[in-house]
This record gives structure tokens, sequence and C-alpha cells, in this order.
């Protein structure tokens, strides 16, 4: 049987809280709430187009727990659209402490940054169900069992390599990339000829959990960078939300050894100035979202003459 010899989640939160005696295990409740609204999640997901019962999963990042010593953050379904071709889909959640235990939360009350998140994670409904979760004290990744009905633990303290030979980036933005951004692809599909002096691979599943959990699980690196609005060229803004994608993911990649920036700096250090803010956003190989770091410092004023992506490109984008 698949758990046999390995820990449940309620197990792994009880040994959690021995850890901190004067810990009143509210924080251990909303997590076990949130795993079981993950598996009515997961339920409702298998039965895809059957039925309509997706309707009401599509509440876009609500802020929930009004009252209590937390703030949670919970989108159910992210890239719900995924479910029409039956890719990976999850759910994503974030928490933080309430300015104001045990009164009704403000809306200016979860503008902290991500470096304040107690708690976050992720559900992903796919093949199997896995609810990935980090305390603060690493990133684990468990299985539902499907027999039992019991979250198990099948990946403790998940590692992500710190160089990788894969990158994921929708290429169909390309003429809108920032020269650091054309520079680093650029490298990468130059393959063993070019600098990099390695063959890269390109991935682009356009499911931020998916792009997250095959990070965490093989290593690699996701790019998602500022992009235009409206069609009025590059924005200042990107296309992720700060507070309810980009944090809880960020504190999980680096809780697994891996690095979380918007690309100049590093991500969970942003203030957040509202709800439904927007950002760029660029994770998971340490060395790789260092290098693109990098790439930003030292961006010249003039476009970047990239061979690859200039005016006789390969995806014909002009600067």
């Amino acid at each position: 049987m698949l758990s046999k010899g390995r820990s449940t989640l309620t197990q792994f939160l009880i040994e959690e809280r021995r850890r901190h005696p004067d810990a009143t295990g509210e924080l251990n409740a909303l997590v076990t709430e949130l795993s079981l609204a993950c598996k009515t999640i997961a339920r409702k997901v298998a039965y895809g187009a059957l039925g309509g019962v997706l309707d009401g999963l599509l509440n876009r990042g609500a802020p929930a727990s009004p009252r209590g010593r937390y703030l949670l953050l919970f989108e159910p379904l992210d890239d719900a659209a995924n479910v029409e071709v039956n890719v990976a889909v999850g759910s994503i959640f974030s928490v933080l402490r309430a300015v104001t235990p045990e009164q009704d939360a403000q809306p200016h009350d979860f503008l902290q940054p991500g470096t304040r998140q107690v708690c976050a994670g992720y559900a992903i409904y796919g093949p199997s169900t896995m609810l990935v979760l980090t305390l603060g004290r690493g990133t684990h990744a468990f299985t539902l069992d499907p027999l039992l009905g019991e979250w198990v633990l099948s990946h403790p303290e998940l590692r992500i390599p710190e160089k990788t030979c894969e990158f994921a980036i929708n290429a169909s933005n390309s003429r809108f990339w920032e020269p650091a951004v054309k520079r680093y692809v650029d490298e990468c599909l130059a393959g063993q000829a070019g600098t990099r002096g390695a063959d890269f691979s390109m991935r682009w599943i356009a499911s931020l959990v998916a792009e997250t959990h095959r990070i965490l699980m093989r290593g690699g690196v996701f790019l998602y960078p500022r992009c235009p609005r409206d069609g009025q060229g590059p924005s200042r803004a990107g296309p992720l939300r700060l507070l309810q994608d980009a944090n809880p993911i960020a504190f999980l990649v680096e809780q697994a050894g891996g690095g979380a920036s918007t690309g100049r700096t590093r991500l969970m250090e942003v203030l957040p100035e509202s709800l439904q803010q927007r950002i760029g956003f660029v994770f998971g190989s340490r060395h790789e979202v260092a290098r693109i770091e990098t790439y930003h410092r030292d961006e010249p004023a003039v476009i970047y003459d990239s061979p690859l992506f200039g005016k006789r490109g390969l995806f014909a984008a002009t600067a």
C-alpha cells in the first residue's frame, strides 16, 4: 500500500507543532481545512466537462478567513482553462499572520511582503493528486492515497538542483522581451556551440502550478517577464499576481533551495501596493535565476542585438 511506512499529513503537522510548544494549533487546523478543500476540488476536477461541476471554483484569489490569527489567500483553481484540454491544474494558497487577530480583516492587512508568509503551498490535480507545502522549514510533497483518502508524505525535503539545462518561457511574447531576457534565451538556444556550452530544452505548459511542480521535482527555470498591456508595448507590470500567485510559489521554491526573483531582485521582498498587483516572475534553479538578475544589471542602454531574436531572428522580432 502507498502509505506503508510513510507519514500522513496529519502526523507531519503534529510533529511540526511539537517543535513549537507555544503553538495554539490554529495553523494546523487551517492547513487541515485547506487539505480537505483540495480533496473536494480534486473530485470535481476529475469529472472534467461532465455536468458543469467546475462552476463556483473560478472566483479568483479572494481573501478568506476573516477572523483569527491568520489571513488566507486561496486560489481555488489556477489556469482553469486547462481543464478543457485535460492538462494538470491546481490550487494555490498563502498564509500570513493577521495584523489584528480576532477582528475582521481589512484589504490592506493582506499587503505584506512574501517574507512574512508562515505557510504556502499548492495542490496539483494530475495523474495523481499531490499537495506541496512549506511551513518555513523545507518544502514537502504529499500524494493523495485514493484508497485511504489520506495525504501521504511521498517527497520530503524537496531540493531544486542549482543548475539546469531546461527553461520555460512563452516564446509568443518574444517581441516584447527586455534585452536581458532576450540574451538569456538566445544563449540557451545556441546550445553547445554557444557561450553556455550546453544544450537546453524549452518547456511551456501554460499552467503555473504544473510548471512549478516540474521544477520542484527535476529542476529548471521559469520565466514570465514583464509583458504588453492592451497592445501598447512593454508594460512596467508583470502578468502574474504578486500575492496570490508569485509569493506562495516563491516561498516554496526558496525553501527547496531555489531562487525566486522579479528578474532584478528577490521577489518576496517586494512590498505589495494592492491586492491585485501584478509582477514579472523568474524562479527555479538558483544559479540560473542569479544569471538572469546579472543580465538585467548589465543591461545596455540600447536594445540587445540578439542573432536569434533580432530582425532576422528565429521569431522575427524587431527592436
